[in-house]
């Protein structure tokens, strides 16, 4: 089944858009904050030339999206989904980053619901490739319901391959227990 991997999305907190080449230097302003990368298995995508080859790939996936703060019309970070497998009726969403203005205030579980509601109309699960390291990022997917499946090798684009933690959450469950 064919969908649209870069749709606009909206919520009570924001607006997921379809990032452009035009977002580089609002999203690299985000991104510049070495705090949202101590977790993250390439710690330090806070750089410049690092972020650009981080951009470079969110713009060839034609799935990724910058965050839009609703109140402030300020880009606060981005998402995308990729990997989308017809076969196994799944795809995945990650590639995940928010403003540190942003952590603790319900934009992750915002986000995150308005992307699983969309995908639960096409596909039957979802997954999420999430660092070894990153636990902030573990404990934020378990609270939207997802479960460990899997452990695996990932090379970002452009990157060198970093263990990751494979999370999943059919569609089922997603109705059963939706947050």
């Amino acid at each position: 089944m064919n969908f649209n991997l870069q749709p606009i999305l909206e919520n009570d907190l924001c607006i997921l858009s379809p990032l452009e080449e035009t977002d580089f230097d609002a999203l690299y302003q985000v991104a510049s904050d070495p705090k949202i990368w101590e977790q993250h298995p390439n710690k330090d995508r806070w750089k410049k030339e690092v972020f650009e080859k981080f951009f470079e790939g969110a713009i060839e996936s034609k799935g990724a999206f910058k965050i839009i703060n609703k109140e402030t019309g300020e880009v606060v970070g981005s998402t995308r989904f990729y990997d989308y497998n017809p076969e196994d009726d799944c795809v995945f969403i990650g590639y995940t980053f928010y403003a540190v203005s942003c952590w603790g205030k319900g934009f992750n579980l915002s986000v995150k619901k308005t992307m699983l509601d969309y995908l639960f109309e096409y596909v039957s699960k979802v997954r999420f490739h999430i660092g070894a390291e990153n636990i902030r990022s573990q404990i934020a997917i378990s609270r939207v319901g997802a479960q460990k499946i899997a452990e695996e090798e990932v090379a970002y684009f452009g990157e060198k391959p970093k263990l990751n933690f494979v999370y999943e959450i059919d569609k089922a469950d997603w109705k059963r227990q939706k947050p």
